[in-house]
């Protein structure tokens, strides 16, 4: 069942948040992942960020966050946080109360986040279901997280055997095609879709090669952008236990898992993600982003007390000032 377009844009009336969704129906991809670091990416850049995690069943993107804010309380780290939501799938025994329930749990997350912050992240189960049409439908920019191997290369067309030529749509294309199609239909506007290669293939490797050449075929058939992402690297994995990112200094508390080179080409990669996506920074959240790294510079530095004192003892009397709006 196709997500009811009117209901949903009652819902969505005066939206102000960006959408993020990341959806792939192949788990394994790096959806949670890259979710996570794009989050704290837009958080470091002064951008208010709310995650929803609609794959409650597996929860990696919930615990993720959870692990985040217990390591920051553990260190007394300032780590940055978003508000998340976790949107439970509903387990009745009619599929229209399931959805109906659904529906509302997702909507209320929207609807408390939608307005106070500039960009929704929104990770999606590996599996084509109510909540995951329902995401796609909602989506300004859709990222589809794409490990660089046939295997994976399935989730978005069938190949013919002999040529590796593009030769159909596949069942999860068709779904993102759709969901395009019932955007316009909402409110004119065009889902930004980007395939993200992950694991890239080294130079020279055939494999790679025939993968890239069948991604630039479809991309101008289906109307995705690409955009490289991130490699195989470690420094992924072991952060996740402390819920920390490639982009976050933790006091050393982020180090010894690996080389420091290792982490600072992870933090390249992002920032490259991050150009790639265009997405539209709020410019007042620049302002807070600059404000904020100019504090953690003086925060150590002690208060020029003398220049303090004298700028109160020459200064004539003046009335209160108006509060700035």
């Amino acid at each position: 069942m196709w997500v009811d377009a009117e209901s949903r844009d009652s819902r969505r009336k005066a939206h102000a948040a960006h959408v993020i969704v990341l959806g792939n129906e192949k788990g394994g991809s790096g959806k949670s992942t890259t979710a996570m670091h794009l989050a704290i990416a837009l958080l470091k850049a002064g951008q208010r960020v709310a995650t929803i995690d609609l794959d409650a069943r597996q929860g990696t993107l919930t615990h993720y966050v959870e692990r985040r804010r217990r390591w920051a309380k553990k260190f007394d780290l300032p780590l940055e946080l978003p508000l998340h939501f976790c949107v439970v799938r509903g387990e009745a025994a009619r599929e229209d109360e399931n959805e109906q329930g659904e529906f509302t749990r997702f909507a209320d997350a929207i609807t408390e986040a939608e307005h106070r912050h500039d960009f929704i992240v929104i990770d999606t189960p590996g599996a084509d279901s109510y909540l995951t049409r329902l995401a796609h439908s909602m989506a300004d920019t859709l990222i589809t997280p794409l490990n660089d191997s046939f295997l994976d290369f399935d989730v978005l067309a069938d190949i013919d055997s002999e040529t590796f030529e593009p030769t159909g749509m596949s069942h999860y294309a068709e779904l993102v095609r759709e969901a395009r199609r019932q955007r316009r239909r909402v409110d004119g506007r065009v889902i930004d879709w980007v395939v993200m290669r992950n694991r890239l293939s080294m130079p020279g490797d055939r494999g790679g090669e025939l993968v890239g050449d069948g991604l630039n075929d479809l991309a101008g058939r289906l109307g995705f952008r690409i955009i490289d992402g991130f490699a195989e690297r470690a420094a992924y994995r072991e952060l996740f236990p402390r819920g920390l990112t490639a982009l976050d200094d933790a006091g050393g508390l982020a180090s010894g898992l690996q080389p420091p080179e290792a982490q600072a080409t992870a933090r390249a990669e992002l920032q490259n993600l991050l150009a790639g996506l265009m997405l539209p920074l709020n410019e007042r959240g620049r302002k807070r982003a600059a404000a904020r790294a100019e504090w953690f510079m003086s925060a150590g530095e002690p208060l020029d007390v003398d220049d303090m004192l004298a700028d109160e003892c020459c200064s004539a009397p003046t009335s209160p000032a108006e509060p700035q709006t």
